[in-house]
């Protein structure tokens, strides 16, 4: 196996359950493309539904170890008996997503997958967008994706991006501005640019071989994946 092949199976690994770590995958709420998400629990994986995001869940062909949420927009009835609970009031201080993920946590998981939550109601996806930064903050690797999208979040560092079903990639600013920003593998490169929150031009690129290279000095940025309806 030489370099490049090596280089594309580290990657392919994050993707098929074969890293050597404790996986969680959470099913929220929201429109999905099934066709399009490939990806599903494996081995010791966990999978959580919150609250309707169970839906999801079955539509997928899993079934949830654990459903989680006040199931106030989806009822708790279609959940079979033996599958774990934690239900929570409807008034509280945290969104379904969220307890799903601190769930995940607690059970030990060091990368997190988040399917559905990207569209509908604009507070809720972009809540859940923040939910990618504080996971990198704790060093977790963590993904949302519904079938259109995926999206991950770095900060003041580098990680590769493997060419798939996704046509398009582009980087959002997250903070005022973001420094040393390059961009390799992909149609339009950049070196040592600056993004700013005010003037995100960094968008539609595309992957031009079988990885890009991302790496920000400083600041944080989200990497969106995406493709036309």
């Amino acid at each position: 196996m030489n370099a490049n092949e090596k280089l594309m199976n580290d990657i392919e690994s994050m993707y098929d359950g074969t890293a050597d770590h404790v996986r969680a995958f959470i099913y929220t709420g929201g429109s999905i493309d099934a066709s399009m998400i490939h990806r599903s629990p494996k081995n010791n994986d966990i999978a959580i539904a919150a609250d309707s995001g169970y839906n999801n869940a079955v539509k997928l062909g899993v079934r949830p170890d654990i459903a989680v949420g006040d199931f106030d927009s989806f009822s708790d009835k279609k959940i079979p008996s033996d599958i774990e609970r934690i239900t929570v009031p409807s008034e509280k201080d945290f969104t379904d997503t969220m307890l799903a993920v601190n769930t995940a946590l607690e059970r030990g998981a060091r990368e997190i997958i988040i399917i559905g939550g990207l569209d509908g109601r604009l507070d809720h996806t972009l809540s859940n967008l923040a939910i990618l930064e504080r996971l990198s903050q704790q060093h977790i690797c963590a993904t949302i994706e519904d079938g259109k999208n995926r999206v991950r979040y770095i900060e003041s560092t580098s990680t590769l991006v493997a060419r798939s079903k996704y046509k398009y990639l582009s980087l959002i600013a997250a903070d005022k501005k973001i420094k040393g920003v390059c961009i390799e593998g992909c149609k339009y490169p950049l070196d040592n640019a600056v993004l700013k929150k005010d003037h995100q031009y960094a968008v539609s690129n595309e992957i031009s071989g079988n990885v890009a290279l991302i790496s920000v000095k400083k600041g944080g940025l989200y990497i969106i994946e995406s493709s036309d309806s």
